[in-house]
């Protein structure tokens, strides 16, 4: 799965993994993480996603790395909001004021792109990779974060044998193997996945669970 892939989805908008609504889960578990309205928050891999802008509507600087065009500039112009451009390194980085997306490949982030961030909402970063990127985004995710960095993780499960991803199906063992030598990892929920993508249907899949968890970088 490499840059290409997802670019070709966001240029044929082959974009069932986006969400029209707030997340649910987002609203229901992000206050648990009792961090100060104005703190700093980073989405990684964050699409079009308007979490974002959920976020910086609760008083949080929200920073975005997004590795397609198209999906930065969707964001801007369906949220009706202006925004600047300029070379950041690697990146092109499309400052909106409260809401900034680094456009460029995630792996290229280092701790001067994120610096000060206190908060990470994840809903569809770790389970859009396949199991060896999995273990690459999250070592890069914990390089670049400082330490005290709480994490709002959200994942799906379901029988991988019968439907391949994206979005891949994560099990708790792995969140808490990926996670745990450097931060604490609790799971907040899992329920009943209410909808799946269609193609799981037509593949034999009738269920599927869904995960929120708390991880905080420890070290």
């Amino acid at each position: 799965m490499d840059h290409e892939f997802w670019l070709e989805r966001w240029r044929t908008n082959q974009i069932g993994f986006h969400q029209t609504e707030f997340n649910a889960r987002l609203m229901q578990h992000w206050p648990t993480l009792g961090l100060a309205t104005d703190a700093r928050v980073f989405v990684p891999l964050c699409g079009k996603s308007r979490d974002m802008l959920w976020l910086a509507a609760a008083g949080h600087a929200v920073t975005g790395v997004e590795l397609s065009p198209t999906a930065v500039e969707a964001f801007f112009d369906e949220a009706g909001a202006p925004h600047s451009r300029r070379q950041a390194g690697p990146f092109t980085f499309h400052d909106g004021g409260r809401i900034g997306i680094y456009c460029g490949d995630f792996f290229a982030l280092t701790e001067t792109e994120i610096a000060g961030t206190a908060g990470v909402f994840d809903r569809g970063a770790l389970i859009a990779l396949p199991p060896p990127m999995r273990r690459r985004y999250a070592e890069h995710l914990l390089k670049i974060l400082p330490v005290g960095a709480q994490s709002l993780l959200l994942t799906i499960e379901y029988d991988q044998d019968r439907a391949s991803g994206p979005p891949f199906s994560v099990q708790r063992e792995e969140v808490v193997d990926l996670f745990g030598a450097r931060c604490s990892v609790g799971l907040l929920e899992r329920t009943q996945a209410q909808e799946m993508p269609p193609r799981f249907h037509a593949q034999g899949i009738r269920e599927a669970g869904e995960s929120a968890y708390r991880i905080v970088k420890e070290r």
